[in-house]
């Protein structure tokens, strides 16, 4: 399938905010940075890195003070094949880290979870959006707590769950699927009183999908404009890069830069990565000779 033209349809002139729990997020020319904190022993880029608090929360503020517009906290990973963590675990892993960045920043706190307790209690803590792989699906209770909070929420798209995603994903057309997915669950989550401002989707790269599969979402990206909601794409680090780039072990940052520019290049409002430095650094420069318009 040959690539549709990056200049449409365009970014929604509409689309200039995100309203949070307490907060509303500018979205500017320029996608906000979401910064990975993972509070995990077992994520597949920096599992263990930051799994005691006073790491984690230094972490969190480092890429808060390298420009992070948003920090996302989350204590069970998702990666292939991962194992699932009780609720009580995830809460003990994550509520020290997030009472101890939303002491010490503005910047707003994301939790990354698919569990409702673990997101009220995040929430209850100082957290503002709820990011869910599951697309609120995972827990029947998670909707509510999003409507009683009004916490922003951020529903993901994956196919499968992550003990079995990678097993054999199937899409007819992965971008009109994953479109099509995301425009029933952005009407579910209207009609369950969730309001429209409060919405983020995300097409769920490397979750469910084949290396080919993430290269399309990535080309079409701008595809996901017509769902009228900010977008935010997830691609740091993960395998397909290392395939592109013909090494599994090899270094994915550089990799992650080059679609971080070209998402911003299709208007992407959050991109999610765990490098913020140089991420923001690039992105100015290339803002500053005029690559996105």
């Amino acid at each position: 399938m040959e690539p549709d033209s990056v200049e449409s349809p365009a970014r929604p002139d509409s689309v200039v905010g995100w309203q949070l729990k307490t907060q509303t997020l500018k979205l500017e020319l320029l996608p906000a940075i979401m910064g990975i904190v993972n509070v995990t022993p077992d994520s597949f880029s920096d599992g263990g890195q930051f799994f005691d608090p006073g790491p984690a929360i230094d972490h969190a503020l480092e890429l808060a003070a390298a420009g992070a517009s948003i920090l996302d906290v989350g204590g069970e990973s998702t990666r292939p094949y991962s194992q699932p963590v009780d609720e009580a675990e995830e809460r003990r892993r994550i509520l020290p880290v997030v009472r101890g960045i939303a002491a010490q920043t503005s910047v707003p706190i994301s939790i990354d979870t698919s569990k409702a307790s673990v997101a009220r209690a995040a929430l209850d803590a100082g957290a503002e959006i709820i990011n869910d792989v599951t697309g609120l699906e995972g827990d029947p209770n998670m909707i509510e707590v999003a409507v009683q909070s009004g916490a922003g929420i951020c529903a993901m798209h994956m196919q499968g769950t992550p003990q079995t995603m990678q097993d054999d994903p199937r899409y007819d057309d992965v971008v009109a699927d994953i479109l099509h997915y995301l425009q029933q669950r952005k009407t579910h989550l209207l009609d369950a009183g969730i309001p429209f401002e409060k919405i983020c989707l995300d097409p769920g790269i490397g979750f469910g999908k084949t290396h080919q599969h993430n290269l399309e979402l990535v080309k079409h990206a701008y595809r996901f404009h017509e769902l009228g909601c900010p977008i935010l794409v997830g691609h740091s680090r993960k395998g397909f890069i290392g395939k592109i780039l013909g090494d599994k072990t090899i270094d994915r940052d550089a990799g992650t830069l080059a679609m971080t520019l070209y998402l911003a290049q299709q208007k992407v409002q959050v991109i999610r990565v765990h490098e913020v430095t140089r991420t923001v650094q690039a992105l100015r420069v290339f803002n500053a000779i005029g690559a996105i318009t």
